[in-house]
């Protein structure tokens, strides 16, 4: 760790993201110092650097002109978490030593009672805790004890949200060693409502929040955030949240929850991790008339002055955090998606998890439930409903796949697949009404209107929702699929991926009664398992939390410029593998999230090896065993010692 004894300081424990990133990091340079803790007298001589932002209450700042990392990725601090961008000048260098009643108040460091009693004596937290010293173990325990008696999700979600704003370590402990259970608190469905409801619960700012009023100044916004190293960037402009719509500012908690996952389940450290919410105000008149509306009160911006706004923030960040910095668009409308993927896809490393996250989750799914149903991809037939940013991005992936798999162009593996929209059958004769991202999807069919017609017709084997709109799935549609299977297995697949809970398609047990049990389902948000005629059937979750935090890890290891669709394939495919003999017993199409963090690091190595392969990495030379280097990288939230 980081000791400072008045000369000098060493950095020689590395371990969050990036302990594995080089062998070359360790380097001792001697520094004039100044030590003055937060009650105004003199710090021992060996105190340990606790913050890496600068107090006005206690301040130890080191200086050093023209210093330069050499760690591959950036410098360690006390916990030898890395930095964002290798190569980075930090002048001047600054650490500050937190103490007293301000280390209590800050979320990074913060133990609460677990600080041993000689860290409450080195640190004057004497007086300031009760006299019991507890472990995090405990701490654990007792924080899941509170939430399991509240019986409302979002009064879950605000403990969470608390605990994050005071304990940094705890909130990820706790998510990481129960995150079945907390999963649908801190990310769909829950965080919707958060969404819906933010400007009431909003308390201190999580993320960036960009305005038209930052407009030519968005460089020197972005300098406000605390932390210089960033890795991850999530950022929304609030106009599809979920399938709830325009939602606006509000749409932050879409970010931070994200972000708090690429964390948990992806290694990442939190600090690397930065939300950010573009507002460029809202056609959501509720919100514009609720008075505690916390965005813009205007319409949105639309064309010239949206695209200048949008520019300006990917050349800012670029220019700030460099180009291996990994920037996620999430829930923007269908019109904006498809176009900021194609315009920065080829200049930034960029990834639409609405697109291709969602389509990499869905794709591990069907891989996996061939096992179930018999086939390849290739001899079954598909009917999407919903034809936005999900549903053309999975069919996209799926045609890519079967192309792979068959050695077809993909003009004729997208001739599996048929999409449903609004307006009914995407056909040829539809194709001047067009949008250009539907128009792969049009096929020589006659006009075709409701969704049960059209699967009377294309007699598909594979249903999927992304609509956006519930109970869309009917009974006859269900026991229509049902009869089409042509597989020995008879087994439809029906994937209701629209989330929340409300949007879904159809229910698990209404999916599984009315095939008669034979049902393969998968949905977007979490469903407790059904009990049909005496067998209990656990439905699967195409969660794209199984996809963003490896894919994400494996990008940053590799130290990658680029995504590429190769490296969403390679993810399917590792996430596909992932699914036991056990779970397929149980008819389950993907592995369980216990076990989330070891296919994380599957994932990441996967996607790294494929970045490798692609020449499109830049961390070299290329470690020998990717799975394990990806797990050595990965975040760790225990507690560590402060002398």
């Amino acid at each position: 760790m980081f000791s400072l004894n008045g000369t000098t300081f060493t950095d020689n424990s590395l371990c969050g993201i990036s302990r594995c990133l080089t062998t070359q990091s360790r380097k001792r340079v001697s520094v004039p110092m100044v030590v003055v803790s937060s009650n105004g007298r003199a710090a021992d001589g060996n105190v340990s650097v606790l913050m890496e932002n600068t107090l006005k209450e206690s301040v130890a700042v080191i200086e050093k002109d023209d210093f330069k990392s050499t760690v591959s990725g950036g410098v360690g601090d006390v916990y030898g978490e890395d930095t964002a961008s290798e190569d980075q000048t930090i002048t001047p260098w600054t650490f500050s030593v937190a103490s007293g009643y301000s280390l209590l108040r800050d979320p990074h460091y913060n133990k609460g009672l677990a600080f041993s009693e000689k860290e409450r004596d080195s640190h004057y937290l004497s007086g300031l805790l009760p006299p019991v010293v507890v472990d995090q173990e405990l701490q654990v325990k007792k924080v899941m004890n509170v939430l399991r008696q509240y019986d409302v999700p979002l009064q879950r979600y605000m403990a969470m949200m608390d605990l994050q704003e005071r304990n940094e370590r705890l909130f990820y402990k706790l998510l990481m060693e129960n995150v079945e259970e907390l999963l649908p608190i801190v990310y769909t469905p829950t965080v919707g409502e958060a969404c819906q409801k933010y400007g009431s619960i909003f308390k201190r700012p999580q993320g960036l929040f960009i305005s038209l009023k930052e407009k030519g100044k968005i460089l020197e916004v972005l300098k406000n955030w605390p932390e210089k190293k960033i890795q991850v960037i999530v950022v929304t402009d609030g106009e599809r949240i979920l399938g709830l719509g325009d939602l606006g500012c509000q749409g932050m908690g879409i970010p931070v929850g994200k972000l708090s996952l690429y964390t948990a389940l992806g290694g990442i450290r939190p600090s690397a991790c930065l939300p950010v919410t573009i507002d460029v105000g809202t056609n959501n008149e509720k919100l514009l008339e609720d008075e505690f509306y916390i965005g813009l009160r205007q319409r949105r911006a639309r064309g010239q002055e949206y695209a200048e706004l949008l520019d300006e923030f990917m050349s800012s960040v670029k220019q700030t955090y460099g180009e291996k910095v990994l920037i996620q668009f999430e829930d923007f409308a269908n019109h904006n998606a498809f176009d900021l993927l194609e315009k920065y896809g080829t200049s930034h490393l960029v990834f639409n998890d609405d697109i291709q996250g969602t389509a990499s989750v869905v794709l591990a799914g069907l891989m996996a439930a061939l096992n179930l149903v018999g086939g390849n991809l290739a001899q079954h037939t598909f009917l999407f409903l919903g034809a936005g940013e999900a549903g053309t991005g999975i069919a996209e992936l799926i045609a890519l796949e079967m192309s792979k798999q068959t050695g077809a162009p993909l003009e004729e593996t997208r001739k599996k697949i048929w999409m449903v929209d609004s307006k009914g059958l995407i056909v040829r004769s539809r194709m001047e009404s067009l949008q250009h991202f539907k128009m792969p999807w049009a096929h020589d069919h006659e006009p075709v209107k409701e969704l049960v017609n059209a699967v009377k017709l294309i007699k598909p084997t594979i249903l999927i929702g992304s609509s956006g709109t519930g109970k869309t799935f009917t009974k006859e549609v269900v026991r229509t699929i049902a009869t089409f299977n042509k597989f020995v297995m008879q087994k439809p697949v029906i994937f209701a991926l629209s989330n929340p809970t409300s949007q879904s398609e159809c229910t698990a047990e209404e999916a599984y009664t009315w095939s008669d049990g034979r049902a393969i389902f998968a949905s977007g948000s979490p469903f407790a398992p059904v009990e049909y005629e005496g067998k209990v059937f656990m439905s699967g979750q195409a969660n794209n939390a199984y996809i963003f935090p490896g894919l994400g890890l494996g990008l940053i290891i590799s130290g990658a410029i680029r995504v590429h669709d190769d490296m969403l394939l390679a993810a399917s495919e590792a996430l596909a593998a992932e699914v036991s003999k056990e779970n397929f017993e149980k008819g389950l199409i993907y592995p369980p999230f216990a076990n989330i963090r070891k296919i994380s690091a599957h994932i990441a190595a996967k996607v790294a090896a494929k970045a490798y392969e692609l020449g499109l990495a830049t961390r070299l030379p290329q470690p020998e065993n990717l799975v394990s280097y990806a797990e050595s990288c990965m975040y760790s939230p225990s507690y560590r010692s402060y002398r």
